[in-house]
């Protein structure tokens, strides 16, 4: 039978759209749901702040009445006019093992693109660089992030089929805490904050956390600025994502550095994995979700994720990185945290892969963004 291509318009679809994942990855032992709420709201234009310079389009794949595929279209204008690009990306790509399932949602996108006089298509990646980003293509049987995509081994064979090539690959590291950290961090982080001014800020006050992340997100935007995909943070979605992690954030994994007048220079803030938690309420916060992801949150956790550790441009340089380590470090291991899990980290950033140079690691994902002239 044919394959029937719906475009999502009604809030019943969207739900469907949502939750086609779930059930294309039931019996996956390494799949870990978004929650529900959140990717509602994502794709909500008057909830996302990132709608203000993007565009998308939805759609769901039917074949015998039944859904077996999704994926998003999106035009984002602020990146285009940034990069000087001419492109329409993807996300949210997802769809059964049937080459014509995902040739016909990706050329809906393709055509989409096509009609709004664009060049190429990019994916997957999102509205920013705070979205999801990156196809899996090593990792399969990980035990997937809360902030990153899971997928089949065999969309890489449909994204060559669909004549996509690579762009840029992230990798991913799984960091073993050691049982204590190296000394000579301390020292290096203690000279060159006497040497330069500098001040080291912890919290245990989520309104003075509030204030300091409106200006460490203005410090996050210019130290990512010049990474791929990435677009200029607006105020308002600033703000957005700064009332979604100060509420819910882990105070003990959070610090700041300052300079002499008191403004931030670096930030870093890792998160207690809410990954198992997700996968056994199946991305939905009732009737007992809310109360596994609290828990997940704030009480004993073995292993964490690396949501942003990032260096004003002027200062990266100078060692700040060490600081943000050592003083994360103090209370890692004092928690007894076991693992640490960073995020997609760009293959070209070699200064953040330096990090960890003197931790035990394996790379144990990696993924990576297509691109094709349409």
């Amino acid at each position: 039978m044919s394959i029937n291509i719906k475009e999502v318009i009604s809030k019943k679809d969207l739900k469907k759209w949502i939750e086609f994942p779930n059930s294309l990855y039931k019996d996956n032992d390494y799949y870990v749901p978004f929650l529900a709420n959140d990717e509602m709201e994502t794709f909500t234009p008057d909830k996302n702040p990132a709608y203000a310079f993007c565009e998308t389009k939805l759609f769901l794949a039917y074949k015998d009445n039944k859904i077996v595929g999704r994926i998003a279209g999106l035009i984002n204008h602020a990146y285009n006019k940034k990069w000087g690009k001419n492109a329409i990306r993807f996300t949210r790509f997802d769809f059964i093992d049937d080459y014509e399932v995902s040739e016909a949602l990706f050329q809906r996108v393709v055509n989409w693109g096509k009609e709004n006089e664009l060049t190429e298509i990019m994916g997957p990646i999102g509205f920013t660089d705070m979205d999801h980003e990156g196809m899996l293509i090593e990792g399969f049987e990980e035990l997937n992030l809360s902030i990153t995509f899971y997928n089949h081994p065999y969309y890489i064979d449909h994204m060559e089929r669909l004549g996509l090539q690579k762009d840029i690959d992230w990798f991913e590291y799984r960091i073993n805490v050691p049982e204590s950290l190296d000394p000579r961090f301390a020292r290096i982080s203690n000279r060159i904050c006497e040497k330069n001014g500098y001040s080291v800020v912890t919290y245990n006050n989520r309104k003075v956390l509030y204030n300091d992340a409106l200006e460490a997100f203005k410090i996050i935007d210019i130290a990512f600025s010049k990474l791929y995909g990435t677009v200029p943070l607006t105020p308002e979605v600033i703000k957005h994502a700064i009332d979604g992690y100060v509420p819910v954030v882990n105070l003990d994994y959070v610090c700041s550095i300052k300079d002499k007048d008191g403004n931030i220079i670096g930030f870093g803030v890792l998160v207690p994995s809410i990954a198992k938690a997700l996968k056994k309420s199946d991305g939905k916060m009732l009737p007992f979700g809310v109360f596994r992801l609290l828990r997940a949150l704030g009480g004993k956790n073995d292993t964490l994720e690396m949501f942003f550790v990032a260096v004003h441009p002027d200062y990266q340089a100078q060692g700040l990185p060490a600081i943000l380590i050592s003083t994360l470090a103090k209370k890692i291991i004092e928690n007894g945290v076991k693992y640490c899990e960073t995020g997609p980290m760009l293959e070209t950033n070699t200064a953040v892969h330096s990090m960890w140079r003197h931790f035990e690691k394996r790379q144990h994902r990696r993924r990576r963004c297509y691109i094709k002239a349409i």
